[in-house]
């Protein structure tokens, strides 16, 4: 298998419409792993928006970037590939740890037992990518993916885009609670927000329907 047998899922939309929930739904039904974006953040990006205060997009973009190449090494590990590009499991987030703490991806960079030979590799990730040009840095287009892998090709990028009425979100929003959202951030996000429906690649869910059902949407979209 290659890299371009594999797949970044990228479950996207503003806070409140549900990515974690929906991402390790997904993350169950694929047999794939799962990790929240939010963990990749710096602390500088947390300790800002604990405070209320908005991210730029020079904030922005060193996250962006370490979600992707933390995507590629995920699936550079489970490609069993070699060439010294990969993370060892002992360093990933916690996220990709089975709940007794060992690696999902299996020691060496090798797949684990439980992943059969047709599994798809990939890895799914949350992340609110609101911006076109966010999306961008995700799918790889604005970093250089050549150096140690250019004969597996390029990692393929899905987003799963979570749509939802700015009434729904607010209700949500203001129920949460332990987050570092804060809830009058939402309409700033929603000004931001550039839709990916016209884009390739996507699938769209509502935040409405049950997990069940979008995840029912992104594997048939998937296939």
């Amino acid at each position: 298998r290659h890299m371009s047998d594999a797949v970044l899922l990228v479950v996207m939309g503003v806070s409140g419409t549900g990515k974690s929930t929906l991402g390790a739904a997904l993350s169950k039904a694929l047999r794939l792993p799962f990790i929240d974006g939010d963990n990749l953040h710096p602390q500088s990006n947390v300790d800002k928006m604990s405070h209320g205060d908005p991210l730029t997009d020079a904030d922005r973009q060193p996250w962006l970037a370490t979600i992707r190449r933390t995507a590629v090494s995920s699936v550079l590990n489970q490609l069993g590939d070699n060439n010294g590009s990969h993370v060892e499991p002992d360093a990933m987030p916690e996220t990709e740890k089975s709940p007794d703490g060992r690696s999902m991806l299996g020691r060496s960079g090798q797949p684990s037992p439980v992943r059969d030979e047709d599994q798809k590799p990939g890895i799914i990730i949350a992340c609110s990518a609101l911006k076109g040009s966010y999306r961008s840095v995700l799918r790889g287009e604005t970093l250089s993916e050549a150096e140690g892998w250019k004969h597996s090709g390029k990692l393929p990028t899905w987003f799963v885009y979570m749509k939802g009425s700015r009434e729904l979100l607010m209700d949500r929003m203001t129920k949460r609670q332990g987050h570092f959202m804060k809830a009058e951030m939402l309409d700033s996000q929603l000004k931001t927000l550039e839709s990916p429906e016209n884009e390739k690649g996507v699938v769209t869910v509502l935040i409405e329907w049950s997990t069940e059902d979008q995840v029912r949407e992104v594997v048939r979209a998937l296939e």
